[in-house]
């Protein structure tokens, strides 16, 4: 793995979910979606090289580079988890500005995500296809390189999930408590809004103080609420994009951000309230050898 180199079900949750789904959207008739204009190397907030598409299905939704057919490489994934009651359709904007990046995000269709069945089924579909000569995905798709993420409930879903061997880190958003983070493998990026009062940031400071097995850091962003990712990548497009170009792509660049003695993250008091790294995080360089 790269890294070795270097419910809350509350209704009140449910009801702001809902009504955050921007308008004239809609699950059943998410289409082809433009990512125009090319990011430069480091700026991990603006869109992506690739223009993107949207397949939904039974089980689940995926998001991935259009022309992704005529592709000369193979995409690395990334499995996503919905809060309480929600869809993937109300993350639309940060699962396509992932997508834009050259990542294959297969989000689970489920509002009860907690327990990452219907996560490890997206990792399943996507293992089929890319054998299927018949499919766009055929032998388009990374399997060596997968995360995991997702908001609130399936904040702790992307923490149940990371135990599967095929995934590779876990990038946790406002996750709900119901998860064990001591079998986690792989590298951990926590994020906690500053003013949420659902998932406290205590309770996500809590998974981190937990980490101690693993490469884990705390990033807490100044000003969020628990609804700041619904609607809008927002702040958590930059950093969460960074996170999986490096760890799911080798993105060098994207290093500095978490790691070395100045990170990115680290300096950013304007971005973020609070950072913390553990001793395992601490001891990757800024640079490869």
């Amino acid at each position: 793995m790269l890294w070795r180199k270097l419910l809350v079900p509350l209704t009140s949750l449910a009801l702001a979910l809902v009504l955050s789904v921007p308008a004239g959207v809609n699950a059943a008739s998410a289409s082809a979606a433009p990512a125009t204009g090319a990011a430069s190397a480091a700026d991990f907030g603006a869109p992506g090289p690739y223009a993107t598409t949207v397949e939904v299905g039974a089980v689940t939704t995926l998001y991935y580079p259009r022309d992704i057919a005529q592709s000369g490489r193979r995409h690395p994934v990334i499995v996503w988890g919905n809060g309480t009651f929600a869809f993937p359709v109300v993350y639309r904007d940060l699962l396509l500005h992932w997508a834009s990046h050259g990542f294959v995000v297969a989000a689970a269709n489920t509002p009860q995500s907690n327990l990452g069945i219907s996560m490890r089924a997206g990792i399943d579909l996507l293992t089929r296809r890319n054998a299927d000569p018949g499919s766009v995905f055929h032998d388009r798709v990374d399997l060596e390189h997968i995360g995991a993420s997702g908001h609130s409930q399936g904040g702790a879903a992307a923490i149940v999930v990371g135990a599967d061997p095929r995934v590779d880190t876990i990038l946790p958003i406002q996750p709900g408590p119901l998860a064990n983070i001591n079998a986690v493998h792989g590298p951990a990026l926590l994020l906690a809004g500053q003013r949420d009062s659902i998932v406290f940031p205590a309770l996500v400071r809590a998974f981190y103080n937990a980490a101690d097995h693993i490469p884990a850091i705390y990033g807490e962003l100044r000003g969020a609420d628990h609804f700041t990712v619904v609607g809008g990548a927002g702040p958590f497009a930059a950093p969460t994009t960074a996170w999986f170009r490096l760890h799911l792509m080798g993105d060098q660049e994207a290093r500095t951000e978490f790691f070395g003695p100045s990170c990115g993250i680290c300096t950013d008091t304007r971005t973020w309230s609070d950072v913390r790294r553990n001793a395992r995080a601490t001891q990757i360089p800024a640079a490869t050898l």
